[in-house]
């Protein structure tokens, strides 16, 4: 399978996102800038984290402008998968592909740091190769990652089962300690910690290989989402 990994003026997480692939999958990867139009070749796409656009309004606010997210939303449609990480998820939600939005840490600091995550939702392509209630460790990196969204949305999140991830531990003050969500139909998961940063020993985790592999899996097998 080939996988597009999107590159805005500003990600810096991009070559991460390309190695952490290649090592679980073995899978061809071309990095695709954002002036890309058409995305069909692709069967996965990524975007990496980073500081699209300096960050200048809000995270991601003017990356969801960019041509390429055009391209994004027609195969997100088309029921392709989608991962957006830290910066990548901060996009989806500007451009409406994920609910909810990335806001100010509570404690209004930078964080970069391992951070412990459990599994709420083992039945996604993304997370299929996981535990429900299983700890992992993936490291976070942001100053706007905490997620917020209105009472309604965060029920139906947690009814629906589209909660893919909470923090063991409040890090950043996100709503019920959200760290990874998905779309309605199952194919889109933004997520703020890094699994390209927990794929080797010497990283502190291996556990982001999961993740790419299971990716792998879902397009190799066909199985259709929504």
């Amino acid at each position: 399978m080939r996988w597009a990994v999107i590159v805005f003026p500003g990600s810096n997480c991009d070559d991460d996102a390309v190695a952490a692939i290649t090592r679980a999958t073995g899978d061809e990867v071309v990095k695709v800038w954002h002036q890309e139009r058409d995305l069909r070749p692709y069967d996965a796409i990524v975007l990496p984290g980073g500081f699209s656009y300096g960050d200048y309004l809000r995270c991601g606010a003017i990356a969801r402008f960019s041509p390429v997210m055009a391209a994004v939303r027609a195969e997100a449609e088309a029921g392709k998968l989608v991962l957006g990480i830290c910066n990548g998820f901060q996009i989806l939600t500007e451009a409406g592909l994920l609910p909810g939005a990335l806001v100010r840490n509570h404690h209004l600091q930078f964080r970069c740091e391992m951070a412990e995550l459990v599994v709420e939702n083992d039945r996604s392509p993304f997370t299929s190769l996981y535990r429900r209630g299983e700890r992992v460790r993936i490291p976070i990196a942001h100053g706007e990652g905490r997620y917020i969204a209105d009472e309604a949305v965060l029920d139906e999140l947690a009814r629906a089962g589209r909660i893919a991830f909470t923090y063991a531990a409040d890090v950043n003050g996100s709503a019920r300690r959200i760290a990874g969500v998905l779309n309605e139909r199952g194919n889109v998961l933004g997520l703020m910690p890094h699994p390209e940063r927990a794929v080797a020993a010497w990283m502190g985790s291996e556990d982001g290989l999961r993740m790419f592999a299971a990716i792998h899996r879902a397009v190799e097998e066909g199985v259709h989402v929504g």
